[in-house]
């Protein structure tokens, strides 16, 4: 029997995906968890085999929860979901060690076969997923730059930055000026949008 964990914050797609596990009998849902923080306690719990993990969690996103995951109990496969629109964030994960991807409009049936190969140990790679994912190149940004432009995608003002990161207001927003100019975004928002696609941030 295959333990699995199910980290996926939309009701309606959770139910779906834990019926059709139902209908496995080689594979048991044992834990539900709609936030990113709730993973790892949840893992550390309940010691599943696999842990589904959506890309877009609230609180903590899907990816940093796997990473976390992947270091406090690797016992734990992880099999990420994802949408084709979401390529960089492949490549986030893959720079993580994460080896297992699922595409969300994958039909049905991919998804128990994809359980047990992860399982298993073995890659679960779309290959035009990945061929996407390797289009971006490394980032453009400077460690300083991807840090404050982070903060800045949780909401924080320049002043709150500076007080975080013990700068200045003025040089959190040349760090800021710099990551726009980088990404060759036309404000913050459009460089914080850009940085994530492309799985810098």
């Amino acid at each position: 029997m295959i333990k699995v964990l199910l980290a996926e914050d939309m009701h309606m797609i959770r139910a779906a995906l834990t019926a059709l596990l139902r209908l496995e009998n080689d594979i048991h849902v044992i834990a539900e968890v709609t936030r990113g923080d709730e993973i790892v306690p949840r893992a550390l719990e309940t010691e599943p085999d696999v842990a589904i993990v959506d890309i877009d969690l609230p609180v903590v996103d899907g990816i940093t929860a796997a990473a976390e995951l992947r270091v406090r109990r690797p016992q734990t496969r992880i099999l990420v979901l994802t949408a084709m629109g979401q390529p960089g964030q492949v490549r986030r994960a893959l720079s993580h060690g994460i080896e297992a991807f699922l595409v969300k409009d994958a039909p049905g049936d991919r998804l128990a076969d994809a359980i047990r190969r992860t399982a298993a140990g073995l890659r679960v790679l779309d290959p035009e997923l990945v061929a996407a994912a390797m289009e971006y190149g490394e980032s453009p940004l400077t460690q300083r730059e991807t840090t404050v432009l982070r903060e800045a995608a949780r909401g924080a003002s320049a002043e709150e930055i500076a007080q975080r990161l013990h700068l200045s207001t003025g040089t959190v927003r040349n760090y800021l000026t710099g990551a726009i100019t980088k990404t060759g975004a036309r404000n913050k928002i459009d460089a914080i949008r850009i940085a994530q696609d492309a799985g810098w941030l």
